[in-house]
């Protein structure tokens, strides 16, 4: 198919031309809102509508304004194809199709074995923060410290730029971009509603208040900056634009290593990214030598089946966010759970020493899963030792044996004692029941809700995310009632606990099968590295905005395509201002616990006060398609 043109094209209905003056009100109206000080607890819905409002202000003025295609997605597919051949791309054995409610993706037109190299994509075809570098936006990127800092939105800009150029070498893969996406991004308001309550709508509404501070920064960076004179943006860069460039990078963002592979930098990969998800394993990696792009089959595939990749351990919240679909057979899906020792309780400095010892943190976001147990090996250790009682704290402190004893608390098989078990096991029960009646609806409810025919494709999205979240948190009650029952009778029938031998000791690291240690030391380093960012971008805004306060820039992802065991960026966790949330939240929770199970109140079952100081990261990977 020859190559269509690139158009500008008023809509009908479209306003009359806004004057410069006008719209820069407005964008600095917009920029100022959203980098004031985070709201005040319980103020987070109000600042979206109002953020919302400014936003959709601007894009009534814009209508019609975008840079369009002409022709529809696919009618480009067949160009993507022979630009990838031409470019030494494999393309032998599979084909785009369109499946149904999964969208576009990989379809095998022969028989393929697992582990099988299938797919390989040259550097060449890759677009990169590098490429992006030597390209139109070199000059701005070599000026502003926020391109320098967040490889996530130079490659979204580099998008717009590309797409703008008539001879860029990459618009046989851009013109095969979807249109639009499914990302909370683009929720209507009454949609985002559907999400209020969840664990996911702190992060969708900081997504959207990110999106619009960057979208107006960088407008007037490209009205006024000198080194953005000659960017193809100046006449067209409207909200739509952006927000279609950031979701197409946060949902297909890679890490790959640079030519010399001495670090890592952000990519999207043509071809490749049309491979939707499914349970498995990591298949993808990079090879420094043939300097590609290359993946095997997960599985085999029989002719005319669709080719999947895993996308990595995301839950269903982190799939919803950043890629715009829910996944209804979810291995990974988990609900985060915040908890830690007050440091005004008295036995606080000997818990804190025993998890140290244990390498926990002694307080910390964790997760409860949606499998058989809920808790992970090292959540487990936490709660024994949360609930422990000053003699045993001493016993796992003092004594020949104290520091083998240690490494037992992440194993099922080694209670600390049968009232442990017990007091730990009616903790998890109690605070699953009580996280479950924060939301406005039930389980029944949700599901009635999804009979509707009508119901839009984003409502759905949102409602069962919610009732997803409820189903985890409903089987963590029922397992913690379960067990605690089951450690009751073991108690009154006298039961002795097991002993345990040096060789029976399952080390902490070893035994927690839900997030492998090798992951969260990726996560850590990655968390470092944002932090330096977040600290880069603020100290440019203030610049550009005197001393107003401002929170960390963007909530992308990124998918590792280099790495085994699939850890990504996760998005930035949560803006100073929410510390204060998360404050009011963990109060409000204690005094649920005290009032809904006084008898836990000798327990010293405490929350941290202080607990938001602490940064977690998610496990994350991206939607491809």
């Amino acid at each position: 198919m020859g190559k269509k043109s690139r158009v500008k094209t008023q809509k009908s209905g479209a306003t009359a031309a806004v004057s410069p003056k006008e719209m820069l009100n407005l964008i600095s109206e917009l920029l100022q809102k959203c980098s004031s000080a985070a709201p005040s607890a319980g103020k987070e819905w109000e600042e979206y509508v109002q953020i919302r409002t400014l936003v959709e202000k601007i894009r009534k003025k814009q209508k019609g304004m975008s840079v369009m295609f002409e022709g529809n997605r696919e009618d480009f597919f067949s160009e993507l194809m022979t630009w990838a051949a031409d470019c030494g791309a494999s393309c032998d054995g599979f084909e785009i199709s369109n499946f149904a409610d999964q969208g576009y993706g990989l379809k095998a037109t022969r028989d393929i074995k697992a582990e099988e190299l299938f797919l390989w994509i040259p550097r060449k075809m890759l677009m990169t923060v590098e490429s992006a570098k030597n390209s139109v936006l070199g000059p701005l990127y070599g000026q502003d410290r926020i391109l320098q800092a967040m490889g996530n939105v130079t490659l979204a800009l580099h998008l717009l730029c590309e797409r703008a150029n008539p001879a860029s070498p990459w618009l046989p893969y851009i013109r095969a971009l979807p249109a639009d996406y499914d990302t909370p991004l683009y929720f209507q308001e009454d949609e985002v509603r559907h999400l209020l309550a969840t664990q996911a709508i702190a992060d969708v509404l900081s997504q959207y208040k990110n999106t619009a501070r960057q979208y107006a920064y960088f407008y007037k960076v490209i009205q006024t900056h000198p080194n953005a004179s000659k960017l193809p943006l100046k006449d067209a860069f409207t909200f739509d634009d952006y927000r279609w460039a950031v979701s197409s990078v946060m949902t297909r963002q890679n890490q790959i290593p640079t030519e010399d592979g001495s670090r890592v930098t952000l990519a999207l990969i043509p071809l490749w990214d049309m491979c939707n998800h499914t349970n498995g394993l990591i298949t993808t990696g990079y090879n420094l030598e043939d300097d590609r792009c290359e993946c095997v089959a997960l599985q085999d595939y029989k002719e005319n089946e669709q080719i999947y990749i895993f996308y990595g351990t995301r839950s269903n919240a982190e799939f919803v966010i950043h890629n715009g679909f829910f996944f209804e057979d979810n291995a990974h899906d988990r609900v985060k759970i915040k908890l830690g020792v007050s440091k005004s309780e008295r036995l606080y400095a000997m818990k804190a020493e025993v998890l140290a010892r244990a390498g926990i943190p002694s307080s910390s976001i964790f997760a409860l899963h949606c499998s058989d147990p809920p808790i992970s090996a090292q959540l487990l250790a936490f709660l024994r030792v949360f609930c422990m009682t000053e003699e045993e704290l001493k016993d796992y402190l003092v004594g020949e044996h104290a520091i083998n004893k240690i490494f037992t608390l992440g194993n099922t098989d080694f209670p600390v004692s049968w009232e442990n078990e017990i007091k730990l096991w009616t903790f998890l029960e109690t605070r699953a029941s009580l996280l479950l009646k924060t939301y406005k609806t039930t389980s029944q409810e949700d599901r009635a809700m999804l009979e509707k025919p009508d119901l839009s494709l984003h409502s759905r999205t949102a409602i069962k995310l919610r009732l997803a979240e409820k189903e985890i948190l409903e089987r963590a009650a029922a397992s913690g009632r379960a067990k605690r029952l089951h450690f009751q009778q073991r108690l009154d029938e006298g039961a002795a606990l097991p002993l345990y031998e040096e060789s029976d000791i399952s080390l902490l690291e070893n035994a927690d099968a839900k997030l492998p240690i090798i992951l969260r030391k990726l996560e850590e380093e990655e968390e470092e590295e944002e932090e330096e960012e977040e600290r880069s971008v603020e100290k440019e805004l203030k610049r550009e905005q005197g001393d107003a306060p401002v929170a960390p820039l963007l909530n992308g992802e990124r998918k590792v395509a280099d790495s085994p065991d699939g850890a990504s960026q996760p998005e930035g966790e949560k803006e100073r201002g929410i510390e204060k949330e998360e404050e009011e939240e963990e109060r409000g929770i204690q005094k649920k616990e005290e009032k809904v199970q006084k008898d836990l109140q000798d327990l010293d079952l405490q929350q941290e006060d202080d607990l938001s100081e602490k940064r977690t990261g998610d496990v994350s990977k991206e939607n491809v398609d």
